[in-house]
């Protein structure tokens, strides 16, 4: 994504150059800057849930214990992250689909054609995302075992 960003940036300056030097644009590099913005968003979202980079509300995370953190990430997970994953994913796929079937492309003149491969890239970054929340309930579960056997006294049944 930080390659996307990059291009993202270079073509910014440059329209913005062209409009302000030769008072012109294109539609498609207007176009083509929100699909890259998209593109960032989308494929990154899952990158960001799994560096623990998203946004949180940390009122009251923040004070809690190891325990309490992993066990609000799997709940959260559980409860709000993948059904919404799931939901989303199933409509926008059918959103792409229609779109195919259309040949969707731009409505703009000069705009660009193909519209519905950017209107796939929403299943595909759920699809990621909804990846990326397995694995954090996995590893919520890990761990949640890990600090319990931590906190669990000796069994005395040891014969060293």
């Amino acid at each position: 994504m930080a390659w996307l960003t990059t291009v993202l940036v270079v073509l910014v300056c440059i329209d913005v150059a062209v409009r302000y030097i030769f008072s012109d644009t294109a539609a498609w590099i207007m176009e083509l800057e929100w699909h890259l913005f998209s593109l960032i968003f989308l494929l990154g979202a899952a990158y960001s849930l799994k560096h623990d980079r998203h946004v949180r509300v940390d009122l009251f995370y923040t004070k809690f214990s190891k325990e309490n953190k992993t066990l609000t990430n799997l709940v959260g997970t559980l409860v709000f992250l993948i059904p919404w994953c799931l939901f989303i994913l199933y409509y926008s796929f059918q959103y792409g689909l229609e779109s195919l079937h259309l040949r969707e492309g731009s409505p703009d003149p000069g705009g660009l054609p193909a519209r519905y491969l950017i209107k796939f890239a929403v299943p595909a970054g759920i699809f990621l995302l909804l990846l990326q929340g397995l694995a954090t309930v996995a590893d919520s579960i890990l761990l949640l075992v890990e600090l319990r056997k931590e906190q669990s006294p000796p069994t005395g049944d040891d014969r060293s």
